[in-house]
């Protein structure tokens, strides 16, 4: 049946659907006494309310609807041949579909209610028989029987619409589905076919050769990329090894148990090399020290295993009776250990030596210690002495001595009087004023003015360097020995040397200078633990009678400690500093403190010392050669700069002589070339260490004063040389 529609000027709907739906309903009634079952009809409905479908079906089926408020849409369905009227039902609950809404039976009566509140009304509960086409709600229970049933949620819920319900009962292996009948029918038919009993079995493969352990190490090896791991996903092939039995365990599909099998079987082969016996070469450990180390570890693990039966040990090996079998020995010569022992015994001692015979990184430390000394003194004083040279007495009638400068009118005196004095005492520092009468009758006097002042400025920095490897002890010593006299004796009265003296001394002899000794430990974050002894000493500029000195002195500075750094970084171990100002006055009681007269009887004196002293630190990483061959430019270039330095700057007093001079780095780097005419390299020497960088370092400014403070360039970076 088909239905016309109007519009009108004013644009609204006319009964266009209604009319169709009467007309459907009419030509229903006329035949509905004497031809109910054999009645088609052929419905038309273009953008016609929900609600007169809803009437249409209930007027032709007799089924009773209760509508939701909720549902309300203009629906469309067009036929071009007649239906039957549960035809015409079913092609009704295909609307109510993709317009989200449900149809739920509840006895005779239907709700008619929107597709998310489907799943709190009862529904067709669990049909003998669910319809592969219909869109009725019904609730279905799946026994799964093969497979674990929550597995089979997350792979199957995207293909259900939001609104149904599924989920899995791990207690009974169920799953529980609710939703359109045509939906459960397509899901029940997934889960039969992959509710499928497998084929999978355990194989056990007993090995002759191979490790059990190294072979299944190996095979899933094989499954690391994640290609490789979404076929052994797929395959769910499991490989386990019994070390007891030296066996491996194969679990999974046949087919790739076979593929595995044969895989294993061709991995368990004797050793192409023949024996129990290898040669290792070393790179850089040492041969007799690791071998040491490797016959403890297989002693320690053989008394460790309970039950171990006991086996005669091997020529130059480890302990007797305890390694089974095992022997390693080294060679000094070609620096190579040679190890006997069962393969899987064997595997374990190269993987302990290509864990150990590595390059271990080195570091560079620079020390720098500065030590500031300001010393100021000044001493002011009159001497006089009053004498009759009348008087038969030799003593004066009044005096004031006291030193000033280390020299008193006594002593000045007695030097005028006998110069032979001169020789070993020396003229008196600082200026000397005198005054006086000097006559062979009457009161004859003296009177001297004496004033001293002296500075001292001392700025001393010191550089040492040394470079160790990692968790190796450097010393670093720059001194002198330095003679102390310990004890004297003499012998006299002997018959052999009819009575004369034999004096002697005893002399110990000490160093004196810069000692450096550390030990560094890189850690993992480049940052660096060092112990550190450091040590600077020397002797003082004078000892004299009068400081209580009856030999030299020395001035020690010392630090232990014990200091985490980072690379490249400064960090300061410790120092001292002293200011200190001391003031002297001697003088004549009462008369001293009397104004302007006093000062002739007094001497005043004041001294001040500043002493600034720092001890820093900085190490540096050096991991591979590019690095240490930059550090090593740097000090190279250095020492051959003052030297240039020196050597243009010196009037030459020998004609034809030159003086030493270092050759520039780049006629060395050859040496490090294999190519440039170089002898071949020792075995096993490493040949992927880059060559010694060519290209020199800049200097620091003031090249007297060792290496700057700022952190070496990076590797690979060098700075331009410095014009020459």
């Amino acid at each position: 049946m088909t239905t016309k529609r109007s519009r009108s000027g004013s644009g609204r709907r006319k009964a266009g659907p209604l009319l169709g739906a009467f007309v459907l309903m009419l030509t229903w009634s006329a035949g509905h006494t004497q031809q109910q079952q054999q009645q088609t009809i052929t419905p038309n409905f273009k953008d016609a309310d929900l609600a007169l479908v809803i009437q249409a079906v209930q007027s032709i089926t007799g089924k009773t609807f209760i509508i939701d408020p909720r549902v309300r849409a203009q629906v469309t369905i067009l036929s071009s041949t007649p239906m039957t009227a549960d035809a015409f039902y079913n092609a009704f609950l295909s609307v109510l579909q993709v317009h989200d809404f449900v149809a739920v039976p509840s006895g005779n009566i239907i709700k008619i209610v929107p597709a998310q509140n489907s799943r709190y009304m009862p529904g067709n509960d669990l049909p003998n028989r669910v319809s592969s086409s219909s869109d009725e709600i019904v609730t279905q229970v799946i026994a799964v029987k093969n497979v674990n049933a929550a597995n089979l949620v997350p792979a199957l819920r995207p293909l259900l619409p939001q609104g149904a319900h599924f989920v899995a009962h791990q207690s009974s292996n169920t799953l529980i589905v609710s939703d359109r009948a045509s939906n459960v029918n397509r899901m029940m038919r997934i889960i039969e076919r992959i509710d499928q009993a497998g084929d999978e079995e355990v194989e056990i493969i007993r090995l002759e050769n191979a490790s059990a352990a190294e072979i299944v190490r190996v095979v899933n090896t094989l499954y690391t990329g994640p290609a490789a791991q979404q076929e052994a996903a797929t395959s769910a092939v499991k490989v386990v090894a019994d070390d007891r039995t030296n066996s491996v365990l194969l679990s999974g599909e046949k087919n790739k148990r076979l593929q595995m099998r044969a895989l294993i079987a061709h991995l368990d082969t004797p050793l192409e090399a023949g024996g129990d016996t290898q040669v290792r070469y070393l790179r850089y450990a040492d041969a007799e020290t690791l071998a040491g180390k490797l016959k403890e570890q297989i002693t320690g693990i053989v008394q460790a295993t309970p039950g171990a039966p006991p086996a005669p040990g091997g020529a130059g090996g480890g302990s007797s009776g305890a390694d089974r079998g095992v022997t390693i020995w080294s060679d000094t010569q070609n620096n190579a250990l040679i190890v006997t022992a069962p393969p899987k015994v064997m595997r374990s001692i190269m993987s302990v030596v290509d864990k150990l015979d590595i390059r271990r990184p080195q570091v560079l430390i620079e020390a720098i210690l500065v030590e500031m000394n300001i010393t100021k003194a000044s001493e002011l004083g009159v001497n006089w002495a009053v004498g009759n040279t009348d008087s038969d007495s030799t003593v004066p009638i009044g005096t004031f001595n006291q030193p000033v400068g280390n020299a008193s009118i006594g002593s000045i005196a007695a030097a005028i009087d006998n110069p032979a004095l001169l020789a070993t005492a020396g003229l008196p520092t600082g200026l000397t004023l005198g005054a006086g009468r000097f006559l062979d009758d009457g009161t004859n006097f003296a009177i001297l003015l004496r004033a001293l002042r002296s500075d001292g400025n001392s700025n001393i920095l010191q550089t040492p360097s040394v470079t160790t490897l990692d968790n190796e002890e450097a010393e670093i010593k720059v001194a002198q020995e330095v003679p102390f006299v310990t004890g004297q004796f003499t012998s006299t009265g002997s018959n052999n040397n009819n009575g004369s003296v034999n004096p002697f001394q005893t002399i110990q002899r000490e160093e004196v200078g810069t000692i450096l000794k550390i030990t560094p430990q890189i850690n993992e974050s480049d940052s660096i633990t060092l112990k550190i002894e450091q040590e600077s000493s020397d002797l003082a500029p004078s000892a004299t009678a009068a400081s209580g000195a009856v030999d030299l002195i020395t001035n020690k500075r010392t630090i232990s400690t014990k200091v985490m750094a980072e690379d490249g970084g400064i960090i300061v171990l410790g120092g001292l500093i002293r200011d200190a100002a001391i003031e002297g006055e001697n003088k004549v009681p009462i008369l001293g403190s009397i104004p302007i007269i006093g000062e002739l009887f007094k001497t005043r004196s004041g001294s001040k010392e500043k002493r600034n002293l720092m001890v820093f630190i900085r190490p540096t990483i050096l991991r591979d050669g590019v690095q240490a061959a930059i550090e090593t430019n740097a000090k190279y270039n250095l020492m051959r700069n003052q030297q240039l330095q020196r050597r243009n700057g010196k009037v030459n007093l020998l004609p034809g002589e030159r003086q030493p001079l270092l050759p520039p780095i780049e006629d060395l780097s050859r040496y490090a070339d294999p190519t440039a005419g170089a002898a071949p390299p020792a075995p096993n020497t490493e040949t992927s260490t880059p060559p010694v960088q060519t290209a020199p370092l800049t200097p620091p400014p003031e090249t007297t004063q060792g290496p700057p403070l700022a952190p070496p360039p990076a590797t690979g970076e060098v700075p331009p040389q410095q014009p020459q």
